[in-house]
């Protein structure tokens, strides 16, 4: 047992080393695209980068508000909450293509991840920036590692846009997602 304890230590300082360092990385620059970028659905919080290609005043950065939209020059409002990248493109384009602009060509990158949330038996439960390729022990070592009366071995996910937590194994390392809301139960003695 105490063999195991110290073997979870080492892999905690290890994950949280890892941690450090991709975060310095990425410190000041955008980060690059999460895994399964072409079905990643927007939401509340990400920050995005949109080209209209030739047209310098209607490009720039926005985020997607608490309303699930972006409101961009000259067409206003578009919805963006639950559109992929690719919808939401083509959601521009078409706006801008209604006596704008004749074949508008638009691109949309996200810059900047929506947060994730971690509560729960954790030292600083909170919200911390998302970062490509987490997993739930990077996420555990951000907020400090657990508590003394954490349940170690498994946590609750909850996706965003789901209503349903699932239950992953801490040691199988757990994908964590941009909005995901990470919950540590107490062990029970």
């Amino acid at each position: 047992m105490e063999l195991t304890r110290h073997a979870r230590t080492l892999a905690f300082a290890l994950g949280l080393s890892a941690l450090g360092l991709a975060l310095t990385a990425c410190a000041g620059e955008p980060q690059p695209p999460a895994p399964a970028t072409t079905d990643y659905t927007l939401g509340t919080g990400d920050q995005l980068r949109v080209i209209v290609f030739g047209e310098n005043d209607l490009s720039g950065q926005f985020t997607v508000d608490d309303t699930g939209h972006i409101r961009l020059p000259l067409i206003g409002q578009v919805e963006a909450r639950g559109r992929t990248l690719h919808e939401f493109e083509s959601d521009v384009a078409a706006k801008l293509s209604q006596g704008y602009l004749k074949n508008p060509r638009v691109s949309v990158e996200v810059t900047n991840y929506r947060p994730f949330f971690i509560i729960g038996e954790v030292n600083k439960p909170g919200e911390y920036p998302y970062v490509n390729g987490m997993n739930v022990l990077n996420a555990v070592a951000l907020a400090g590692g657990f508590t003394y009366r954490a349940r170690e071995g498994e946590v609750y996910i909850k996706h965003a846009g789901s209503n349903e937590e699932v239950e992953v194994d801490v040691d199988a390392g757990g994908k964590v997602l941009p909005g995901d809301i990470i919950r540590v139960k107490e062990r029970l003695f």
